[in-house]
């Protein structure tokens, strides 16, 4: 076990260990030693490739690029705003990419629009003086965008949004005695709090002020300068503030995405194909059974996190981030607004490639839904044998076609913008694929495959030798709670664990307990096994939880205070989320209420 959790050698390697067969990881009879190499290659991990081959597809051409960006315009640049889009496309990324993948994708975007932020140098309190900065006409009647010394007032005429600095006409030093204050002699020419100075002549000065007598004398005050702290990068404590809201609504959205679909996160796949192999008669595990589940748990989590992170670190200011008026925008929101049209204005009009890739997605998306709906027969009723189609059938198939339908458009006189951003050879090759080999390599996540595979042989191992039976009696004094508490203390549990061991370790050892106490208890083994995978998935608080957390925190815009601060509240609100699901609309989903059948068979033949 210390392999697992304490991570003495990297992941891959450590789930290999089930294949050294003079040293086995549990004491197992001889016969699981010609078994356990079989357990590295099931259905998920078919199912896995095929969906890699579309993430590569969608990665070389941009499209998730085009998808994020667009959805980034639409909900706008106010900052509550901002993050909400970025949320909601780091969530529709993550049902279909990995997680990690997905926060690396987007984490750049959303760091060039930070950026910009930063580089502005304003906070938002100085927007709206930064609004109604007007510029002085350079004519003879030019009075009106002069400042006075005494008052510091300048009229309201011509107003320009685009300009921010005004002229402040004074006489030669010669004309001037020194007063409370600088004299004009120590100024000369330059800037002083942000304004511009324009030495003129004494002939002059009547001239440019209309000769009014209170402009003669001109002082300049005293400045305070609020010098900025050296050891922080960012103008304002409120700009800091968006930074870290922004960043740590990409790792938990992109978390949040992952459950929403059975290829979203590869503890999803080790629940899928665990409980397969442990009740092969249940046929209730599938594409379409856990994205009715998961789907409205993610909706409420994604609203629920953003008003947490609103609340922490944005304020309570909800009714002004949600506001449809059409108020002037802050300079803030205007150059945001720039960044992101600049960005996408980058990808050009929307090609070829991009076209094929999105018809495959929604073409892998229909099939797998209707399969097996479950209300109606699906498209494998078609077909004479039951069993040979799965859902890794669609996506290993439709993977296999992108490495054959070429990237040019065909019967194209020209089609060279459809194939940007790719390598020299593919543009010389008029049939080069899709994708290739090497796209793929780039994704695919190997050490996953181990991984998983490692986990079902650890599965299979505990099945073999009695070791989950036994635990599962030794917990059976837990007879006496209910349903709910049970699966809540699981829940529990199994999200403080992941916040110190990896989520695909921690599942693989808590899947067989809490199948074995189900059983003992006689409880729905679903009502415990859908909660405690997807409550592996939140471990959030630190960097070392999961892959997003580490690359989020890689950027430097958070500490590990506010990733525990913030952290914690995102985990109280899935633990929620999960139980509200599993005690309403998964009952009737999945019979929660009934012991069924296919448990009691399981049941007698492990006793």
């Amino acid at each position: 076990m210390p392999l697992f959790f304490c991570e003495y050698v990297p992941f891959a390697r450590a789930y290999t260990r089930p294949l050294i067969r003079d040293q086995p990881l549990v004491p197992l009879p001889g016969s699981i030693s010609t078994l356990v190499a079989a357990e590295y290659c099931k259905d998920t991990t078919l199912l896995l490739m095929g969906v890699i081959c579309l993430a590569a597809s969608i990665e070389k051409w941009n499209l998730h690029k085009r998808i994020a960006l667009r959805m980034v315009m639409i909900a706008g640049a106010k900052p509550g705003m901002l993050v909400l889009g970025f949320m909601c496309c780091t969530v529709f990324l993550s049902m279909w990419l990995s997680n990690t993948s997905t926060t690396a994708m987007v984490m750049p975007i959303a760091e060039a629009v930070l950026q910009q932020l930063i580089c502005t140098g304003l906070a938002d309190s100085h927007d709206e003086n930064d609004s109604e900065t007007a510029d002085t006409p350079e004519d003879d009647g030019g009075a009106s965008g002069s400042v006075a010394a005494g008052g510091a007032a300048f009229s309201d005429k011509e107003e320009d949004l685009e300009k921010n600095q005004l002229e402040l006409l004074y006489r030669n030093d010669s004309d001037c005695k020194e007063r409370r204050g600088s004299t004009l002699s120590e100024v000369q020419t330059g800037e002083v709090n942000g304004l511009s100075l324009k030495p003129i002549s004494t002939q002059d000065f009547t001239k440019h002020t209309n000769g009014h007598l209170p402009q003669v004398e001109v002082i300049i005050p005293n400045v305070k300068r609020v010098k900025a702290r050296r050891d922080s990068q960012y103008p304002t404590k409120k700009d800091h503030m968006i930074c870290k809201c922004l960043s740590l609504s990409i790792t938990y959205a992109a978390t949040i995405g992952g459950l929403i679909t059975i290829t979203g996160t590869s503890t999803n796949l080790i629940f899928a194909e665990q409980f397969n192999t442990r009740y092969p008669d249940a046929k209730v595990i599938n594409f379409g059974t856990w994205f009715i589940f998961s789907f409205p748990i993610a909706i409420i989590m994604l609203i629920l996190t953003w008003l947490w992170l609103h609340f922490l670190f944005l304020g309570c200011n909800f009714r002004e981030t949600c506001s449809l008026s059409k108020k002037r925008k802050t300079r803030r929101e205007m150059l945001s607004e720039r960044r992101i049209h600049e960005e996408y204005a980058k990808l050009g009009p929307i090609s070829y490639p991009e076209v094929v890739t999105g018809v495959f997605f929604i073409l892998m998306t229909l099939l797998w839904f209707t399969r097996e709906p479950g209300f109606v027969p699906g498209w494998t009723s078609l077909f004479e044998k039951k069993g040979y189609r799965t859902d890794a059938t669609v996506s290993v198939l439709l993977g296999f076609l992108l490495f054959l339908i070429p990237a040019r458009r065909p019967f194209s006189p020209s089609s060279s913008s459809s194939c940007r951003d790719t390598d020299d050879n593919s543009e010389a090759d008029p049939l080069a694929p899709m994708i290739t080999w090497k796209d793929f390599q780039k994704l695919m996540p190997w050490e996953i495959v181990i991984l998983v595979g490692g986990g079902y042989a650890l599965a299979a191992g505990c099945k073999v030798s009695g070791l989950s039976v036994w635990i599962g009696r030794q917990l059976e004094p837990m007879s006496g709670l209910p349903p709910w508490a049970v699966t809540l203390l699981a829940c529990l549990l199994v999200s403080a664990v992941t916040e110190f061991a990896s989520n695909p370790a921690t599942l693989t050892v808590f899947l067989p307990i809490l199948s074995a106490l189900s059983e003992t208890l006689h409880i729905n083994p679903l009502h415990t096994l859908i909660p405690s995978t997807m409550c592996v998935s939140f471990g959030v608080m630190l960097p070392v939880g999961n892959p997003p957390n580490a690359i989020v925190f890689s950027y430097g815009h958070v500490q590990i205070s506010d990733m525990v601060k913030a952290g914690f509240g995102v985990n109280l609100i899935g633990v929620a989320v999960v139980m509200l699901a599993i005690t309403t609309w998964g009952i009737p989903l999945f019979n929660l209420t009934e012991f069924p059948a296919w448990a009691v068979a399981r049941n007698v033949t492990g006793s």
